[in-house]
């Protein structure tokens, strides 16, 4: 049987004062049934459930991955409070690595490393790529602020027209006068590898000068292309390494 109360304040009413009464007759017969309760308590909605569980695994997330991020963390903070100095430390230490590599693929079988030399190459870009990649770079991402494939071709065309050669030459006169050769020299030896230089350079940079201007972030791009220049140096302190050039 069911009745029905047109006031639901005093059906409510009703229903509480029957659930008493009956509780209070069921615990002679039964004292461990459980009361009957027509008041639900309230649970927490399953978005929040949701909610928690998302925050969780994102600390849990956050706690592992930190190990790993550190170093990358660590070296991201440099680059923004000091990156000149972060930039030309990152091409210095390239450089050496570079160096000594190509040491050793063009040493012979009795010969042994130079660090003299590594040190001077590692001096090229401690203090002239690294600072100059800083500039350069900047200067370029104002005038072609954007990264639009006809942006990128114009970054791509002007690094090879202007800071290669310029960067390139400074390289081989660096390199010339701390290994004690006089102008006339220096500037046969120009004449000998600049041009030979550049013109390999063309199948080698354009790639890596794309993908730099394209994907990486300002900031960064110095450091991109220092990794690039790491196989590109090896190539470049081996032509370094030649015999003096004959002035003619």
């Amino acid at each position: 049987m069911r009745f029905h109360f047109a006031n639901d304040s005093i059906g409510h009413t009703l229903r509480r004062r029957f659930a008493a009464t009956y509780n209070q007759q069921c615990r002679a017969y039964a004292p461990f049934r459980r009361p009957l309760n027509f008041t639900k308590k309230p649970s927490l909605p399953e978005s929040s459930n949701r909610i928690s569980l998302s925050i969780f695994r994102r600390f849990c997330s956050s706690k592992s991955s930190g190990s790993r991020m550190g170093l990358l963390g660590w070296y991201l903070g440099m680059l923004e409070s000091r990156p000149i100095l972060t930039k030309s430390l990152s091409s210095g230490l390239i450089y050496a690595a570079a160096d000594t590599t190509s040491q050793l693929f063009t040493m012979d079988p009795n010969g042994a490393w130079d660090p003299i030399r590594t040190l001077r190459i590692a001096g090229f870009g401690l203090f002239m790529l690294g600072p100059s990649q800083h500039y350069w770079f900047n200067f370029v991402a104002r005038v072609l602020p954007n990264r639009d494939m006809i942006s990128t071709l114009k970054k791509l065309a002007m690094g090879q027209i202007a800071y290669s050669p310029v960067i390139n030459g400074i390289f081989f006169s660096y390199n010339a006068a701390a290994q004690g050769e006089n102008g006339n020299e220096i500037a046969a030896r120009l004449k000998r590898d600049l041009f030979p230089t550049l013109l390999n350079g063309l199948m080698y940079w354009p790639m890596c000068d794309f993908l730099t201007y394209r994907v990486v972030p300002v900031h960064l791009q110095p450091l991109m292309n220092s990794s690039c220049a790491f196989l590109w140096s090896i190539y470049l302190t081996y032509m370094a390494s030649l015999e003096k050039a004959v002035p003619t």
